[in-house]
């Protein structure tokens, strides 16, 4: 039995383009953001046996999706975060959700995406403590 890292290891491994890269360079960004930060892979099912990648801390942080032309982080409660280097550029008329597509070279702005990783575990740890 593997455990979730591993199995986010294998998803990464079976990529075979330049995708492969940037969800390695976004998940080492998410793990580095916070230390408590917990990895999951939710929602296998026959067309997507390998399960999605799923980075939590006191409730879900933000989902990795390998699209056929971007890699995609949708954070759950993004509306709620945020986001004064405007990372987020899709899903913006949602009421809760917001992403970040992340395309063939485009340059990921670490620290601003790592403020943005300690936003929502910011809002996720103060909702637990009210």
């Amino acid at each position: 039995m593997k455990t979730p890292s591993q199995e986010i290891d294998d998803i990464i491994r079976n990529i075979s383009d330049w995708r492969r890269k940037v969800l390695s360079q976004l998940r080492d960004i998410l793990k580095n953001a916070d230390l408590q930060i917990i990895e999951e892979v939710k929602w296998k099912k026959p067309s997507k046996p390998e399960g999605v990648p799923v980075w939590s801390h006191d409730g879900m942080l933000c989902v990795a999706d390998t699209l056929k032309n971007a890699v995609r982080l949708t954070f759950p409660k993004g509306a709620q975060i945020k986001d004064p280097k405007k990372l987020f550029n899709t899903r913006l008329d949602s009421k809760t959700v917001r992403a970040i597509d992340f395309f063939e070279n485009g340059k990921i702005d670490e620290a601003a995406l790592k403020a943005l990783i300690q936003e929502a575990v910011k809002i996720n740890t103060e909702k637990k403590v009210k």
